[in-house]
């Protein structure tokens, strides 16, 4: 990629992230850097936010996993 194309690029997940930020998604910028890829490869975006918001479903109901036994007396 020539640099003028890495810096637009670049740009633009800027501005994505920004944009998903302010509506609060909770996207990390690696993540909305894979959903971007996989709607340039084709993917149905509706689909992808369906399994997105799902995921997301999930993740909140889930219980808490513990980080380590507790070593209380």
């Amino acid at each position: 990629m020539d640099p003028e194309a890495a810096k637009t690029a670049r740009e633009s997940l800027d501005l994505a992230f920004h944009m998903s930020n302010i509506l609060d998604t909770g996207l990390d910028r690696h993540m909305l850097s894979v959903l971007i890829a996989l709607c340039d490869l084709g993917l149905n975006p509706e689909a992808l936010a369906a399994v997105v918001k799902e995921l997301g479903r999930e993740d909140s109901c889930s219980p808490p996993t513990p980080t380590a036994p507790s070593s209380a007396p």
